[in-house]
């Protein structure tokens, strides 16, 4: 697994890979996760709709450059809202204020509906800009970018592994699967069920403990030290220093319309 650490970082900025995110390709990706944060902090501290509003335009001009399939991006973002769904249904009735209706006894009030669609706005453009800066970015490359940013060597050595890893315990987890279908396993809503999931979840702990012993024992004896080993230097273009100030300026306008 040492050839995960120690292999060039494809960019997206390389020939071919860039074209098929347009503008947003070419830029480095230090600069596009700068860019995501920044844009990130001023969303959360806008105030006003109208505000949020502009920031989620924002988000789709940068979904709309990055020529991304539009359709397929947003059933993704779409995903997302599903987790926060309940909740920004709830605030309506768990927020005092002005009743607009009853319903079952409990009253539903303005004031929770304003503040539903704040969070919705905030979300889906924080998220969008997040899916188009940096969930266009190569996994190893996202590794070298954020080491290059001085993070933690432990925290990008964690993320890179776990992104190489869910498909190896996904593919671990359709074979004890198949196997207890073969041995006429049939899901239902009993003790044995319960159990018998226990046992899957239990195994595939203990299967991931004996394959990273594996792999930490093949890395070692490829003379891995615990440090990134980084093939290519990223390089600050000016396209980059003029996305940086367009975004700049674009934040600086958000916090100008929530202040009027």
């Amino acid at each position: 697994m040492a050839h995960i650490l120690e292999q060039p970082a494809k960019t997206l900025s390389e020939p071919g890979l860039a074209v098929s995110h347009g503008m947003i390709g070419l830029l480095d990706p230090r600069m596009r996760i700068l860019i995501t944060c920044l844009f990130a902090i001023v969303t959360v501290a806008l105030t006003t709709i109208p505000a949020m509003i502009a920031a989620l335009a924002v988000s789709v001009s940068l979904l709309i450059l990055s020529r991304l399939p539009i359709r397929r991006t947003l059933k993704r973002m779409a995903m997302m809202d599903s987790f926060i769904i309940f909740m920004l249904v709830l605030l309506p009735f768990t927020t005092p204020g002005d009743a607009m209706f009853t319903l079952f006894g409990f009253p539903a009030s303005w004031q929770g509906l304003w503040k539903a669609i704040e969070i919705a706005l905030t979300a889906n453009a924080v998220i969008l800009t997040l899916m188009v800066l940096v969930g266009t970015l190569e996994p190893v490359t996202l590794g070298h970018a954020l080491h290059r940013l001085r993070c933690p060597e432990t925290l990008v050595h964690l993320l890179m592994f776990t992104i190489r890893y869910i498909d190896v315990l996904r593919e671990e987890y359709l074979r004890l699967r198949a196997a207890m279908k073969i041995r006429g396993f049939r899901p239902g809503t009993n003790w044995h069920t319960y159990r018998s999931f226990g046992y899957l979840v239990g195994m595939m702990l203990v299967r991931a403990i004996e394959r990273s012993e594996r792999v930490l024992s093949a890395m070692k004896c490829r003379g891995f030290s615990g440090k990134l080993l980084l093939l290519r230097e990223f390089t600050y273009e000016r396209r980059d220093y003029h996305f940086a100030a367009l975004m700049g300026a674009l934040c600086l306008g958000l916090v100008v319309m929530d202040l009027l």
